[in-house]
């Protein structure tokens, strides 16, 4: 990894629960020394992407960061198109919905509608979805480039006891979003929650992001499960197309093979 390339990851390492953090504790999190971690961080001050609290001492994002995420939401507005496809979605499902965009290797959020009916609901607080735990990462691992599989592999961050282990498990579960157009995940990474999603496409033609439900584990029922895949499927159609693309035939082809197979295992149950 090169020398600029290190000095920007230290950014996402910040997030809206952790928005400051200090010399020491950046040098723990991104598993570096002192002296290093201190010349990036005055390499991104310079510049305006971090800035030191007078006070605290700590640093937090700065100015720059927010002008570029403007800019990028005002040139690509991503967000903006994803957002009436997700009330519908959550108010369709009483689930939380959410919204993640593939950039580069990682899966970022990018937005969220939480559960309108329940009290008890999944609050969406990440950076940077697991390739390996969230339904999103799966979606991308299935349809997206083929280099993020090794990725995956690299970083089989175990978050709870319902965590693909290992390579056979991850290529099996990806083989099945392949397969059906969706990935599951249940209890992977948050031992609470089960989460479906499917993919986005955008003008490219080429997988863009996730659209996902991500559902209380106690609430989820085969009847639950029939109305997420359903939406999803409209949701992912709606935001494709804001986003200027078109769902490719195959998905739409799994798709109703999935619904159909689905109504077919829910007769004879």
């Amino acid at each position: 990894m090169s020398s600029a390339a290190k000095t920007l990851e230290l950014l996402a390492l910040f997030s809206k629960s952790q928005p400051e953090i200090g010399l020491s504790q950046l040098c723990r999190l991104a598993h570096r020394d002192k002296t290093t971690t201190y010349r990036h961080l005055q390499a991104l001050e310079e510049v305006g992407f971090v800035e030191q609290n007078p006070l605290t001492k700590r640093y937090r994002l700065g100015p720059v960061v927010l002008q570029l995420a403007q800019t990028r939401e005002s040139t690509v507005p991503r967000k903006m198109g994803a957002e009436a496809a997700l009330v519908e979605l959550a108010n369709a499902t009483s689930e939380t919905s959410h919204v993640s965009v593939l950039s580069g290797t990682y899966i970022y959020p990018l937005t969220s509608r939480e559960s309108p009916r329940y009290s008890t609901r999944v609050i969406i607080d990440l950076q940077k979805y697991p390739l390996h735990a969230t339904a999103s990462g799966l979606c991308a691992l299935a349809f997206g480039p083929s280099e993020l599989i090794d990725v995956a592999l690299k970083n089989m961050e175990a978050f709870t006891p319902f965590t693909l282990k290992t390579a056979e498990e991850l290529k099996h579960a990806v083989v099945g979003a392949q397969e059906t157009g969706f990935g599951y995940t249940n209890r992977s990474f948050d031992e609470g929650v089960l989460s479906i999603a499917t993919p986005v496409f955008d003008q490219t033609g080429l997988f863009a992001g996730s659209v996902s439900v991500a559902s209380v584990a106690t609430r989820f029922t085969p009847e639950l499960e029939h109305c997420i895949l359903e939406h999803l499927i409209i949701a992912s159609r709606e935001i494709t197309h804001n986003w200027g693309g078109t769902t490719p035939e195959n998905i739409e082809l799994i798709w109703a093979k999935k619904l159909s197979n689905f109504q077919i295992a829910d007769t004879t149950a």
